[in-house]
């Protein structure tokens, strides 16, 4: 989650940048504590939607 907070912005959902830099960033941490690279792609997007779902959960109990 280090990943997310560091690069996370009001808007990160919907700007497609933010997410690229994300999905860089996490393939990357993937690589480094040897996950299967045939698997990194489905685990990283995995990641990013419990990261929205999360950011979403916590804006909804911000309210």
């Amino acid at each position: 989650m280090v990943v997310i907070r560091q690069n996370a912005t009001i808007d990160w959902t919907l700007r497609k940048n933010v997410q690229a830099k994300m999905r860089v960033n996490i393939k990357r941490l993937l690589k480094r504590y040897g996950y299967p690279p045939d698997k990194q792609k489905m685990a990283t997007r995995n990641i990013l939607e419990q990261a929205e779902i999360v950011c979403r959960d916590a804006a909804v109990s911000a309210d």
